[in-house]
């Protein structure tokens, strides 16, 4: 029946598709990163080529450690299918990053429903606030624990790299990409250091941009995951 409580909920892909699409915030994203690849078709040998890449982050740098993608030798088929992957796979991230933002733009617009007598006791414990409610999200499920775990994981990479290896080569890399967009601030911040004769500094300023990014990016993702798990709101009557 149209009203039976137990009805199925929508897909997690259909519903995906709806929080990234159902608002300005996320449709505008859209319309960025599809201007992003018009840009990268023109203008291949630009500096601008990159813009989807970037835009799309972290979930597009992953792309990198994939065997297959724009450039992949062998020619035919081969050829076809690795662009075809690449194409479906920033595609993907780039829905996954508009749902992001469209949750987010979507917490502040939402007006609290009726409350049911298990919602009503859940309100009455006291709520958490300031930065305790912010990085909550960032920690209350498994994927935004994994997330910080890989991010945890890179960092500690870099800093061993840094302060015990001899040769700490391109380390910085690993962090950056877990943690782009907002990680590509941070090594902006911590470039200046190397040119004021406070290179010690750098790695500091660097690990804990790093950090601050990961976390932002777990709020976002935890925030998404909420927002797939929330009950289909119901029509009256």
């Amino acid at each position: 029946m149209p009203n039976d409580p137990r009805r199925r909920p929508l897909p997690r892909l259909r519903r995906l598709l709806v929080i990234a699409t159902g608002n300005w915030l996320a449709r505008g994203y859209l319309a960025v990163v599809a201007a992003s690849v018009a840009v990268m078709f023109l203008f291949p040998d630009s500096a601008f080529a990159a813009g989807p890449l970037l835009l799309t982050a972290p979930l597009s740098l992953l792309g990198v450690v994939l065997p297959v993608g724009p450039g992949t030798e062998g020619g035919g088929a081969a050829t076809a299918f690795a662009v075809g992957f690449w194409t479906v796979w920033l595609l993907l991230c780039a829905l996954v990053n508009a749902a992001v933002l469209g949750a987010l733009a979507a917490r502040s617009a939402t007006t609290a429903p009726a409350e049911r007598p298990a919602d009503r006791e859940r309100s009455a414990r006291p709520r958490p606030e300031g930065i305790r409610a912010l990085l909550t999200p960032a920690v209350d499920n498994w994927l935004v624990r994994g997330y910080l775990a890989v991010v945890a994981a890179a960092l500690g990479f870099f800093l061993y790299a840094v302060y015990l290896s001899p040769d700490p080569g391109f380390a910085g890399i690993w962090p950056l990409m877990a943690t782009a967009p907002l990680g590509i601030l941070a090594f902006l911040l911590a470039s200046p250091a190397e040119y004021l004769s406070l290179s010690w500094l750098s790695p500091l300023i660097f690990s804990a941009g790093v950090a601050l990014s990961g976390l932002v990016n777990a709020s976002l993702l935890g925030l998404l995951a909420r927002r797939l798990r929330a009950p289909e709101p119901r029509p009256a009557g």
